[in-house]
């Protein structure tokens, strides 16, 4: 009996103190692992997000499901849409291409570039000029803080090499240097050319060169696979970036005319060949948004997608739709410069939607406050910091928005309302140049489609924005014109 006793003791003993060591590795396993979690948490605070701009090209504010399309399927930009934030007044800042993008990446008006023109309102392949060296783009911005940076798809801002987005802040290029319509090489004219059916219309009739970095892959670019290819180079360039900082600008040659779509795509959409590119587009936006959940990398990363101007409405059902806007591309109407635009980051973004004004030029301004960069102090930044309204859903600090046609400032809006000081149609549409005595008036909340005039019943609102104008004009210097002059 004693014999069993001293066992059953030296058994208590040992349960104990197995209990006692199994406690204290658990604790310090615990422990270690709390500090590797918490190591990670405070390595990943550290890091900036990342952030990706998908840029449409031609797309109209009722081309996609979210704003309101009947026909064209977009339901991975709906769920962005859902999951993110939904702008319904955000703006580019101008109706054509090149302006627009040189806004976007400078965060400046482009007349302070020189990037618009009166004569020429884009670059063509034979522009002796491009953007100004001196002029500092996003990515340029982000190299300070450590970003890994690629442009993939239309540039637009100079087709010669010093004008390439590898001389502007951007590690790796891959894209069309601009519109997709250009280089055409039939002698048809080029008004008579799109009256075809879509099937006379073929990719080997623009001798577009696809560049990468500095040195031409292919001419022609192969327009129906090119959509399918950009979205696959941004996937690429995401997965060899991972683990540092980047910026990606997606900016797709299309809906721009001519539209292609590739074989899995084409006759697909009930919107016809324009609706087949745009799902084209949309499918690309899942594969990335996918790739950044299955990296990680989601909750860090924050996706833009908006447009760089309205839709083109002369090219009829090849053309897009501004919905309820008024006008499209090419005019200071709503349908010209208002965009559909959605921010997406599921880590960061406060879902809604928000009818606070924003604009391109704002991405600037907002990339360099959330990556903790001062923003340049030598020239004026058009853009602000919209980083709070995407994070905390605080109301926006844009108020007013100056509609440029070329080198003249054809309208203004401040707060809900709209003055137009010229307008003038694009394209032989919407009417010719007409300047306003007293400018044209309109609640753009309650008047969205700029169909009732009241200015007369609000002359102090007309006073209000002539000061506006005056204050903007007094300190406006307009750069020299770099789009005029071709070789």
């Amino acid at each position: 009996m004693a014999i069993i006793t001293i066992f059953h003791n030296q058994y208590i003993h040992m349960r104990t103190t197995l209990l006692f060591i199994g406690t204290r590795f658990a604790l310090i396993l615990f422990l270690s692992l709390s500090c590797l979690q918490v190591a990670k948490a405070q390595k990943k605070e550290q890091r900036p997000p990342n952030f990706l701009i998908i840029f449409a090209d031609d797309l109209g504010y009722g081309d996609l499901g979210v704003y309101g399309n009947p026909t064209i399927a977009t339901p991975n930009l709906d769920r962005m849409a859902h999951e993110g934030q939904k702008w319904t007044n955000f703006y580019a800042a101008a109706s054509v291409c090149t302006p627009s993008r040189a806004a976007l990446l400078t965060g400046r008006l482009p007349i302070r570039s020189g990037m618009s023109s009166n004569k020429h309102r884009v670059l063509f392949p034979d522009s002796k000029n491009g953007l100004p060296a001196d002029e500092i783009t996003i990515a340029e911005q982000l190299k300070q803080a450590g970003y890994n940076t690629a442009c993939i798809g239309k540039w637009h801002l100079g087709h010669k090499e010093q004008y390439l987005p590898t001389n502007n802040g951007f590690d790796y290029y891959f894209g069309i240097p601009y519109s997709n319509d250009m280089d055409k090489l039939t002698e048809m004219p080029y008004w008579d050319y799109w009256q075809q059916k879509d099937e006379d219309i073929k990719t080997e009739h623009f001798n577009v060169p696809l560049i990468r970095n500095t040195e031409i892959i292919e001419r022609p670019a192969n327009q129906h696979t090119i959509t399918k290819r950009y979205s696959e180079e941004a996937i690429s360039f995401i997965k060899e970036n991972k683990d540092e900082p980047f910026f990606v600008y997606l900016a797709h040659n299309l809906p721009h005319i001519p539209l292609f779509a590739s074989k899995a795509f084409t006759g697909k959409s009930k919107r016809g060949l324009y609706g087949d590119v745009v799902e084209e587009i949309d499918d690309g936006v899942g594969k990335i948004l996918a790739v950044l959940k299955d990296e990680g990398l989601a909750d860090n990363t924050i996706v833009i997608f908006t447009s760089d101007n309205g839709p083109w409405l002369p090219f009829k059902n090849n053309g897009g739709s501004a919905g309820l806007l008024r006008g499209g591309k090419g005019t200071t109407w709503e349908g010209g410069m208002r965009e559909p635009t959605i921010f997406w980051g599921p880590g960061l973004i406060a879902p809604g939607t928000v009818s606070d004004i924003g604009s391109t030029m704002d991405l600037f301004v907002t990339f360099s406050s959330m990556a903790e960069i001062e923003t340049p102090q030598d020239r004026i930044i058009d853009g602000v910091d919209l980083s709070a309204t995407l994070l905390n859903r605080e109301t926006g600090p844009r108020k007013s928005i100056f509609y440029y046609r070329g080198r003249e400032l054809y309208a203004v809006r401040s707060g809900d309302y709209k003055a137009h000081i010229i307008t003038q149609g694009a394209y032989g549409e919407f009417g010719e140049r007409k300047v306003h005595e007293i400018p044209l008036l309109f609640n753009l909340n309650h008047d969205a489609s700029e169909q009732f005039n009241i200015a007369k019943e609000h002359p102090d609102v007309i006073k209000r924005i002539n000061e506006l104008i005056e204050l903007h004009n007094s300190g406006l210097v307009k750069g020299e014109d770099q789009l005029a002059e071709r070789e």
